[in-house]
């Protein structure tokens, strides 16, 4: 890790009145990453010959898919242009751009008094960060609009000001025009934040309160948590009690990220910085937890945040059994990194003991699974993602179906399955086959709206179940890419679902079983008995392989058995004697049949249960 910069001076408790904490929204590769990098090397935290490229992606994960994943805090001081002699101390908050990672930019917004809105002039504004500047406007932050790539030679940076300033309502002539390439604009938009962001607002005699918004786990030195001072101050060598859980701890270090971790004597109102405690277990720094002191400590707790709710449901299994102890331990880390995650224990027939863990999109399953095969060193096996679904039976009983082997049998009065509402936007020449992939879908219109002459938003009603698939890949290739979505839960409705259990040699094997739109199961079945054909090896007899839901039969595939050459030492000779040990033979695999069982190889159950269909678009999302 680099070394801190000699010239940062020690942090010491800043008038509130010269503090302004921001945060970056934008999408993906539209430029946050660089713009935070300049931002380093003009306010002098990062020396030049330290800089690098995605100076605060710290993963590799992250640098090598040129995605943000984790949102990243940095104090930065800037003297404004127009008055040289004050010193602004400017926290920023670099956020993800993916609509997986809505709940990390959710947390950034809450710690914040501004965000500036970030858009490349070449493409102009994408579905996701639209998505991400309701969410500003629903915290009351100050917006400034910035238009990023200026220097392209396709920038078209006067008609999407217009389109952002119709957007945010203010006057064209108030979006910044930048390019985070050459540094072109980034003094005027540091000007700008200072001018513009309101100065945070906070009680400095009043008992502390500090909003944990993120957390990471250092195997050196236990668990980092990131805050936000609101009132009062944090001291070093002070005890501090976590208000949910009670639990107090001695503030071993306290200090500032510029960008690298800088110890100081204490944190007062408004600040950002980071807390260690000592503390190793994951469980007792909760993001969205207030922090205070344990003598005269507050009593009243800070809103905190809403729990992410699983939009995509995978069971995670290790490929060597005894890995399990591991895995769990990983995802404790996990999940103290990324508090979106959330995970159970489960067993399948199949694969042995793992966890059912829900995510909030492909992309999330397919970083969270990279995550814990490179940094914990596992070999994981992911199933098939699904969703959750709600079953009413005739009797009233209500069941919570999170896997298809819990689907149950008898009378079902209802099924009800999660749906979302889908905001695309996308040139107005790409309407129709939009429209007809989401009819497909089983999507229902919302309504229409033109951004600007070329350019709509269409909003549809989706199944989840529909959507965490393939849904995006198919969008991006009917539209040549230039298609942007984004989506929200919007609670549930009522389905046609059967199960399609599958039956190998008339018995059933539940890892195979799962839920679908009974218009959508034949085609289901179908492929399904003919990829389990192809990867079961053929046994000493017949066996069916059936696709049925519940006593209904609805396809079928016959592995021929291995039929060993009785004849082979019959050379010429009577008829007779070649028919005799044919009937022999015949009577023997007769017999094989009643008491004989199909064995599924290990790579049959991973080759059907495994989600690399699915992973594999989720990193096409990027």
């Amino acid at each position: 890790m680099p070394a801190t910069p000699s010239h940062v001076p020690e942090p010491s408790r800043t008038d509130p009145a010269l503090i302004r904490n921001f945060c970056i929204i934008a999408h993906i590769d539209h430029g946050k990453s660089t713009l935070a990098d300049r931002m380093l090397q003009l306010t002098g935290v990062v020396e030049q010959r330290q800089m690098r490229a995605q100076y605060l992606d710290r993963m590799d994960i992250e640098r090598e898919r040129g995605i943000t994943i984790k949102s990243q805090a940095v104090r930065l001081p800037w003297a404004p242009t127009h008055d040289k002699t004050s010193t602004h101390i400017l926290n920023m908050i670099d956020t993800p751009g993916h609509v997986d990672f809505t709940y990390e930019v959710s947390r950034s917004l809450a710690a914040c008094e501004g965000t500036i809105l970030l858009v490349d002039a070449a493409q102009g504004i994408e579905a996701q960060t639209l998505a991400n500047l309701y969410l500003a406007m629903e915290n009351d932050l100050t917006i400034i609009p910035v238009l990023n790539k200026i220097d392209l030679p396709a920038a078209q940076p006067e008609k999407f000001a217009d389109e952002l300033a119709n957007l945010i309502g203010c006057d064209p002539a108030e979006v910044l025009k930048v390019s985070a390439k050459t540094g072109l604009g980034v003094e005027a938009l540091l000007d700008r934040v200072v001018e513009k962001i309101p100065a945070p607002v906070g009680v400095a005699d009043a008992p502390a309160r500090a909003m944990i918004f993120d957390s990471v786990y250092d195997s050196y030195r236990g668990v980092v948590t990131y805050v936000r001072v609101i009132d009062g101050q944090l001291n070093k060598r002070e005890r501090i009690r976590m208000m949910s859980t009670g639990a107090t701890h001695e503030l071993l270090e306290i200090g500032t990220n510029s960008p690298e971790m800088l110890p100081a004597d204490g944190l007062g109102v408004g600040e950002v910085g980071y807390l260690i405690t000592g503390v190793k277990d994951v469980r007792q720094s909760k993001v969205g937890d207030t922090v205070t002191s344990q003598a005269k400590g507050a009593t009243e707790a800070l809103g905190g945040y809403k729990d992410p709710k699983p939009m995509v449901f995978s069971g995670l299994y290790p490929l060597d059994g005894s890995d399990y102890p591991e895995l769990r331990e990983a995802l404790d880390k996990l999940q103290l990194n990324d508090a979106a995650l959330v995970y159970e224990p489960e067993t399948s027939a199949a694969l042995g003991f793992g966890f059912r863990v829900g995510f909030l999109g492909l992309l999330h399953l397919d970083v969270i699974r990279e995550r814990l095969e490179r940094e914990f060193g596992l070999d994981l096996i992911a199933t098939a993602p699904n969703v959750v679904y709600r079953v009413i039976m005739e009797d009233g009983a209500e069941i919570t179906v999170t896997n298809p082997s819990e689907f149950p049998e008898g009378k079902i009065a209802e099924v009800y399955e999660p749906v979302v509402r889908a905001t695309i936007l996308a040139p107005t020449e790409f309407i129709g086959a939009i429209m007809e992939l989401c009819q497909t879908r089983r999507g229902t219109l919302l309504g229409m709206d033109y951004l600007s002459e070329d350019r709509v938003e269409i909003r549809y009603t989706l199944p989840l179940a529909e959507i965490v698939f393939d849904f995006f890949d198919q969008l991006k290739s009917k539209t040549r890419g230039y298609a942007s979505l984004d989506y929200e839960p919007t609670g549930e409705q009522s389905s046609s679902l059967v199960k399609v259990d599958i039956l190998l040699h008339g018995d059933k094997v539940d890892a195979f079983s799962a839920i679908t739109h009974k218009d959508q199961a034949y085609g289901y079945g179908v492929r399904l008995v003919a990829k389990l054909k192809e990867l079961i090896p053929r046994q000493n007899f017949e066996v069916p392989v059936q696709a049925a839901i519940g006593s209904r039969v609805i396809a079928r595939e016959t592995i021929r058995a291995i039929r060993k050459d009785v004849l082979a030492k019959c050379y010429g000779g009577d008829i007779s004697r070649k028919r005799k040990l044919l009937e022999k033979q015949k009577e023997g695999k007769k017999r094989m049949k009643m008491v004989g069982s199909v064995e599924v190889p290990q790579e049959a159950f991973i080759a059907v249960l495994s989600s690399d269909d699915g992973a594999s678009s989720a990193k096409s999302k990027k």
